[in-house]
């Protein structure tokens, strides 16, 4: 996990190394100055010495000077270097994010990620920061500080080594307590975030059932637990404070009373007890910080190892090592596929064995759950077979490269999502280079140009973000467009015009049809009526195909076929997820 984690700081790491070294200039000169300070005292203002008071005077002036100014560049680098850590690590997350298949993506919650780039990656770079500057300075002003003490008076610095060890052995119990309530503070933000994101995505269909109570509710409980494990984390790091101000005054009376004996005696001076009363602060308020870093390594080793295992995942597919980067056609080929959506999970496809010629038109139907679009993710390879090989035109998809088959196989998904930023900029996701007119063209074919040539700024209308501001079914005529316009060998429609009225459906399907030569469309959908004209349809059941044939003979061979059709011309409402309309 380190290791990952600092091999994010690359172009910062000379910023990072300078850190530390200014850190250490800035304490050894605060370190010096109340020794100074001593010398102020006895040499000068005791003796009566001006001259001495303006020489030990300016050397104090002198030194705080070097001292803010080593902090200066101290906090100055350590911010250029943290902060450049935390953009490297969101740019490195969210850059392997988008190598992830369908199947490493269901290993993490999108709330999850979301607080892994967002609350995590702070975590890192606050940690990451005190790393470089306080873990430093708090051992260094503790261990010079000591030094002094030492070096000034051994037996009245034994006070100070009694203090550490009462003050050390209460923040140990204290931060191994908190520790692990920080570790389960994260899995709250996780649940916090989720519901968070379920609300704003979903909040037209709240609204609409009047749940605004429920989701507070949901929110309410959510926020609450988090509360009431902070509040326990941070009750116990309060203690801090009281638990050192008990040692700190402790100090500071030992100190009192045995150094004005000590006084008395001849063997300590005034400007050296002043010393030691501010070397004490030093040495206490060092310790201090150190628990803090603690708590705060503690708290970002949980977000580190989280940030870690999203740049360490390796994907599941990947290329080979000499992929084909050529699709020769649009054939279509599932040899004995059988696909679970985890290793020893229940099988979403079982012996699938269905031959599609280029060119074909291919009607797909089945209920809820029968596996429709787990058999279509295949042909793209967003997930691999777990059994049997997949090819397109002939090739099993896992020879070539993944860019080159996506380019070839253009699939609209079920949930239609278009981008913020111009309908032009959506429609040339499909392509990046090209035309206005062949945009415009690929909208014709989709019957995306009727509305589109009615928005006040046409094709450069703006689109908000998800596409709020355009109906559902002009969404999934625009994602069909910027299907349409990578020119693929395959199309495939998951669903993807259930948003639009019958006729309008079958214009897009008859328009497709005569426009795009040689194109193997594959047409996901609950409507008879989108796909009886295809050449042939199949028919799915519980993972399995059951039938695949053309619309007649599904008729004369197929119950379950028969059943939905009569059921559909005959005005009855179809559903698709009963036992008996299957049975």
């Amino acid at each position: 996990m380190v290791r990952t984690l600092l091999r994010q700081v690359k172009q910062y790491k000379t910023a990072a190394l300078l850190t530390p070294v200014w850190t250490t200039a800035e304490v050894i000169m605060g370190v010096l100055i109340p020794y100074v300070t001593a010398s102020l005292i006895d040499k000068g203002i005791n003796a009566g010495n001006m001259p001495e008071v303006f020489r030990y005077g300016g050397i104090m002036l002198l030194m705080a000077f070097f001292s803010t100014l080593f902090g200066i560049l101290s906090a100055r680098f350590g911010a250029y270097s943290s902060t450049g850590l935390a953009a490297n690590l969101r740019e490195a997350m969210y850059r392997n994010i988008q190598r992830f298949s369908f199947s490493d993506i269901d290993k993490y919650s999108t709330a999850g990620l979301v607080t892994r780039m967002t609350t995590d990656v702070s975590n890192i770079q606050g940690a990451f920061q005190m790393l470089l500057r306080i873990s430093f300075r708090a051992p260094l002003n503790l261990i010079f500080s000591l030094f002094m003490c030492f070096f000034i008076n051994p037996k009245l610095s034994l006070v100070f080594l009694i203090a550490m060890l009462i003050l050390g052995t209460c923040l140990f119990l204290l931060i191994s307590r908190a520790a692990k309530l920080f570790v389960q503070i994260f899995e709250k933000y996780d649940k916090l975030n989720g519901v968070i994101q379920e609300n704003v995505s979903g909040i037209r269909v709240v609204k609409a059932f009047v749940r605004e109570e429920h989701e507070l509710s949901k929110f309410d409980k959510a926020a609450l637990a988090l509360y009431n494990l902070n509040v326990k984390a941070e009750s116990l790091m309060a203690l801090n404070h009281p638990v050192m101000n008990l040692v700190v005054y402790g100090c500071i009376i030992a100190l009192s009373w045995f150094g004005a004996h000590f006084i008395v005696g001849g063997t300590l001076t005034t400007g050296q007890l002043t010393s030691l009363f501010t070397y004490i602060m030093t040495v206490m308020s060092s310790l201090m910080m150190l628990s803090m870093i603690f708590v705060q390594l503690t708290q970002s080793a949980a977000s580190g190892k989280r940030i870690a295992d999203v740049i360490d995942e390796e994907p599941d597919m990947f290329d080979p090592e000499e992929p084909l980067q050529v699709v020769e056609d649009g054939s279509i080929d599932f040899d004995h596929v059988s696909f679970a959506y985890s290793e020893g999970g229940d099988y979403a496809l079982e012996d699938v064995d269905i031959h599609i010629k280029p060119g074909e038109t291919i009607g797909l139907i089945g209920g809820t759950g029968s596996g429709k679009s787990s058999l279509v993710f295949l042909i793209p390879r967003l997930y691999d077979a777990s059994d049997g090989t997949v090819k397109v035109g002939g090739v099993d998809v896992r020879k070539y490269g993944m860019e080159a088959l996506r380019s070839q196989v253009s699939m609209v998904l079920q949930k239609s999502t278009l981008f913020s930023g111009t309908i032009l900029d959506n429609l040339r996701w499909g392509r990046e280079d090209a035309t206005e007119e062949e945009c415009i063209e690929a909208c014709r074919q989709a019957c995306a140009d009727e509305f589109i040539e009615q928005m006040p700024d046409g094709y450069n209308t703006y689109i908000d973000q998800g596409g709020t501001n355009v109906s559902g079914g002009q969404r999934q005529r625009i994602c069909i467009a910027r299907a349409l316009l990578k020119k693929p060998k395959v199309l495939i429609l998951d669903d993807s015009t259930s948003a639009v009225d019958t006729a309008t459906d079958a214009h897009i399907r008859q328009a497709i049809s005569s426009h795009v030569e040689g194109l193997t469309k594959i047409i996901i959908s609950q409507r008879i009526l989108s796909i009886k004209d295809a050449d042939r349809i199949i028919v799915m059941d519980d993972g399995k195909v059951v039938a695949f044939d053309s619309h007649e003979k599904l008729l004369e061979t197929c119950t379950i076929y028969k059943d939905i059709y009569e059921m559909q011309t005959s005005g009855a409402e179809a559903d698709f997820d009963k036992k008996e309309v299957a049975a």
